[in-house]
């Protein structure tokens, strides 16, 4: 297995420009490829997420046009040519869940699948709530999972759709991407949600994207969303993704551990993403935080005694860059508790039990749960661990930062970070001095 050994470091600092968000990159793809007219798609994450994205658009038909980080994409309005494609989708949940519902009303024959972590990975209430409008969905091997076939229905969504709301955010954003398509009666189609609604800003990503190609969805709360039917969606003609908030959150961690001064840009105030909450749970850790429109930097810690404060906090509506507190609480001055993040259990690894493991590796005491993680820093950490990475790459970008904590670790299987940030190790290498 290939590995990376890093550190040990003692300081952090510097300016990175953030490669594109990979969650609005792949909604811009999709949004473009269904809209009508040309999208120039500027600032385009260059990863193993969109490359699978991109592969399986021009397997439906669309026409791109690629140039480093610009891509120009002639919209479908609303037909993708090709009614029969077998699309592999890797392990992309941002890929899978929207393109299955934008194919349900296509009325062709499509299989979707991907490797086999994806095929573990649920998708039955996406399925079920695709279901109630007629769609004809199979799954090829178990119930409520990966692989997919996808057949032509007798589409029609004049009742409300139920979709749960508790296991993954982009079951009803897929709904809501593909809802314009369908013509219903009253001129709208509604989605209820049942139970509670995790990852919020994501369906807050989802809304906002679709008002800038001209479908504006009304939400009471966040249990029942209205949808416009029977609408195109229209280009905006130019389109910048913005940086990628949830790997904004490695480097300002390092800011605070490494003292920075540390700056992200392309994220800040102004951002669409959700996971610009992590400057602020940076902040109650007690780091030194400030912000402008589109960028965070990080100067060190504030407080009196040099380590991080330990934190208590929900974590359900920014998942993703939660991976990186539990991380940061190996410097904390006490235990910290990470609530609400049973989504962790569903993504590209089971991460509550992945990060619990590789916490112990590096000298932590962890109590993990179904839905929360307790980390107790140790004394001294455990210096030369090797970290494993589950095939996942925010596991591998986290355990970078054990590095600036004064002891040398090894990375296991380093190009999994390939899948939103093929180039991280380099970046964050730039950045830390021994």
């Amino acid at each position: 297995m290939e590995h990376l050994d890093l550190g040990p470091f003692s300081r952090a600092s510097g300016t990175i420009r953030l490669p594109g968000s990979k969650s609005i990159s792949n909604r811009v793809l999709l949004l473009a490829s269904l809209a009508e007219g040309e999208t120039t798609i500027t600032n385009l994450l260059d990863s193993d997420d969109t490359r699978v994205m991109l592969a399986a658009l021009e397997q439906l038909g669309v026409k791109l046009r690629r140039d480093g980080d610009t891509c120009v994409v002639t919209g479908t309005r609303g037909a993708f040519t090709a009614k029969t494609a077998d699309l592999f989708l890797g392990n992309a949940g941002t890929a899978v869940r929207p393109l299955t519902a934008a194919l349900a009303v296509q009325g062709g024959d499509y299989r979707v699948h991907g490797v086999p972590r994806m095929h573990e990975r649920p998708i039955g209430d996406l399925v079920d709530g695709l279901r109630q409008i007629g769609a004809k969905i199979d799954y090829e091997e178990n119930e409520g999972y990966p692989p997919l076939r996808i057949r032509s229905g007798s589409i029609a969504a004049d009742a409300p759709i139920r979709v749960r709301g508790d296991v993954s955010s982009q079951f009803l954003t897929a709904l809501l991407m593909t809802l314009p398509l369908l013509k219903t009666e009253s001129g709208v189609t509604i989605v209820d949600v049942e139970g509670e609604l995790i990852s919020k800003p994501y369906i807050d990503i989802t809304i906002k994207l679709m008002a800038r190609f001209g479908i504006e969805v009304e939400r009471l709360g966040w249990q029942r969303f209205t949808v416009p039917s029977g609408k195109r969606y229209q280009s905006p003609g130019e389109i910048m993704v913005e940086g990628d908030a949830s790997s904004a959150s490695y480097f300002l961690a390092a800011g605070a551990l490494g003292g920075g001064p540390l700056r992200v840009e392309g994220v800040g105030r102004a951002s669409i993403q959700g996971d610009v909450g992590f400057a602020n749970a940076l902040m109650r850790m007690g780091a030194n935080v400030s912000m402008g429109d589109d960028w965070i930097e990080v100067r060190g810690i504030g407080n009196d005694h040099g380590k991080l404060d330990p934190i208590d906090m929900d974590f359900n509506l920014i998942p993703d860059a939660a991976m990186t507190i539990a991380v940061a609480a190996l410097f904390a001055d006490g235990t910290s508790t990470l609530r609400n993040i049973a989504s962790w259990r569903v993504k590209e690894t089971d991460r509550i039990a992945a990060m619990a493991t590789e916490l112990r590796k590096v000298g932590a005491k962890v109590e993990e749960g179904e839905d929360y993680l307790v980390v107790t820093p140790p004394a001294k950490l455990t210096p030369n661990a090797v970290i494993d990475t589950y095939d996942d790459h925010r596991m591998a970008m986290c355990f970078s930062l054990v590095s600036l904590g004064g002891v040398p670790v090894r990375i296991n299987d380093p190009k999994c970070v390939g899948k939103t940030f093929p180039d991280y190790f380099e970046r964050f290498m730039a950045l830390a001095q021994s």
